[in-house]
């Protein structure tokens, strides 16, 4: 068993937000003739992204080797769906080239690294790289951390106490992690954003790592792919506030997926979309919606205020049911007002 070549897998984490989704498939369109898996883990039990995967699916990527996890962090679930869905696309009657995990937007990577630890496992996958994607603008701002001006106020006040908020251990788990960080959006941050963005990076990594910028995903494959870092041999290298930890909970974090009838315009939606972020402190939120008198179905991705929508594709013969999955810190979740706004 030691003599066989070892499936890289590489894990792609970040923020909410922070264009995983699209850096996959961008991967997938140009996949240097490699067949690739794919394993998208949700936070919430709506698969939106795994469902976006799979309409750029093709011979190098077919849709039966794209994965969804959706009832729970892939790092609190190891032994029963992680491993098993692993254990199933290496059985693929192809074997894929490479195995692409795209982690929650909430997820802590180390605890995954560990899983790759799994005696049936670890003679056959090796995880090649761990690419952390940041939102460049968001970043440079200071958006990881719920308010960070009165964090800010805190520390200065008491410095012998940690008022890191869950946010910002999030994020800095994330970067700790990653072999390359890649700055997403860099076209929103301008040229003085990606190098506020790079600065607080830099402050927060254990060592010097790569910091790219990116707009729509789109970076060379032969950068996040073939790094050969062998993750799971390393872990020490890469620190986390939960080290030392069993395991770790999503207590601060919580999700509602919402079904709603027709919205009577685009217009509409996107401004109640705003009115989530600005009034309740909605972190994200994404999914499909169907837009009176138009055949399509709408795709939502917001991140805070900033909202992307667009008509990816007909809605044919399946129900023309809105789908919106909300996610936002525990305390901010209230079903019944966000259901108010959206329907307002």
């Amino acid at each position: 068993m030691s003599d066989l070549v070892k499936i890289p897998v590489t894990v792609i984490t970040g923020f909410l937000g922070a264009g995983k989704t699209t850096l996959i498939r961008h991967l997938m369109a140009h996949n240097q003739g490699k067949r690739l898996a794919v394993l998208v883990n949700e936070f919430g039990t709506a698969g939106v992204d795994g469902n976006i995967l799979k309409t750029c699916a093709d011979e190098n990527c077919p849709a039966e080797n794209i994965v969804e996890l959706a009832n729970g962090c892939i790092c609190c679930t190891v032994a029963d769906d992680f491993i098993p869905t692993i254990e199933a696309l290496m059985a693929l009657p192809e074997t894929p080239d490479h195995i692409l995990i795209e982690t929650s937007g909430l997820a802590l990577p180390k605890p995954l690294l560990k899983a790759f630890d799994w005696p049936a496992i670890r003679s056959r996958i090796t995880v090649d790289g761990v690419v952390a994607l940041a939102d460049a603008e968001a970043v440079a701002r200071g958006l990881f951390a719920s308010d960070p001006g009165a964090v800010q106020a805190q520390r200065e006040a008491d410095d012998s106490l940690d008022h890191d908020t869950p946010l910002s251990e999030v994020f800095e788990d994330q970067i700790a992690c990653a072999d390359i960080v890649l700055l997403s959006k860099a076209d929103l941050a301008g040229v003085s954003g990606i190098a506020a963005a790079r600065q607080v990076i830099d402050a927060r990594t254990p060592r010097k790592l790569p910091v790219l910028p990116m707009a729509e995903g789109v970076i060379d494959p032969r950068i996040v792919l073939g790094i050969g870092a062998a993750a799971e041999d390393d872990l020490d290298a890469r620190p986390s506030h939960h080290d030392g930890h069993h395991d770790h909970e999503h207590d601060d974090f919580d999700s509602i997926v919402l079904e709603t009838a027709e919205f009577a315009d685009q217009d509409m939606l996107e401004a109640a979309v705003l009115r989530l972020a600005q009034e309740q402190n909605i972190l994200r939120v994404k999914g499909y919606v169907a837009i009176q008198g138009k055949p399509m179905r709408l795709l939502v991705q917001a991140v805070g205020e900033r909202i992307r929508s667009q008509y990816d594709r007909p809605w044919g013969s399946a129900p023309r049911q809105s789908q919106l999955v909300v996610i936002a810190e525990h305390d901010n979740i209230d079903a019944a007002a966000i259901r108010a706004v959206l329907e307002g």
